[in-house]
């Protein structure tokens, strides 16, 4: 049983924590593990018009953000991955920092001192220099910063394109198989640069 943690924090983009929690959910042998911050109950709230009970259903154990003492808080437990979709800069900041000021920065901090695999879809633009410097140095403490940028080669007719082409990578870097994902297979064998004006 692998065991991921899936943690929302208040930027925008509260959809990739929703729609990860739903890939999850469908694959075998996966146990997930939820906190939200309230900054993230919020956007989840105006941006998806989800509400708690419906979001907490789509995980398989929740733990309130303030609740540091839980077992996600503690290198003992045993985990795979954590992913912090969306990832806001306050969170990165305290990431950065080492600032364990509740549950989401906590395990996000354990998952560094552990050496295991702590993804941030870090959500802002334009970045300025506190914020390349927070990610620069959780990159330097084992992290991935993945900000959410959608690639076009796969032709998306949607937003839901999108989002699923972009959790789809992430998944991938946690080590989960995936069937039907569209990847980069090159460009017509016969192409050149000099095909093209």
């Amino acid at each position: 049983m692998k065991k991921i943690i899936v943690a929302i924090s208040g930027a925008s983009g509260a959809v990739y924590g929703v729609r990860l929690l739903q890939m999850l959910k469908t694959m075998d042998g996966v146990q997930t593990h939820l906190t939200v911050s309230a900054s993230g109950f919020l956007t989840l709230r105006h941006e998806m018009q989800i509400d708690r009970e419906h979001l907490e259903a789509l995980a398989h154990k929740v733990h309130p953000a303030h609740d540091v003492g839980a077992a996600i808080a503690s290198g003992s437990f045993q985990c795979d991955g954590m992913v912090i979709a969306p990832c806001s800069m306050r969170t990165l900041a305290a990431v950065a920092h080492g600032m364990s000021d509740n549950l989401l920065t906590r395990a996000a901090d354990v998952m560094l001192k552990e050496r295991r695999r702590l993804v941030l879809m870090v959500r802002e633009t334009p970045l300025n220099l506190a914020h390349l410097r927070n990610m620069t140095s959780v990159t330097e403490m084992g992290g991935i910063i993945f900000p959410p940028v959608p690639s076009f080669y796969h032709a998306a007719v949607s937003i839901d394109d999108l989002v699923n082409q972009t959790l789809s990578r992430v998944l991938d870097l946690l080590g989960l198989p995936q069937a039907d994902v569209q990847r980069w297979a090159g460009l017509p064998t016969k192409a050149t640069v000099h095909d093209f004006p």
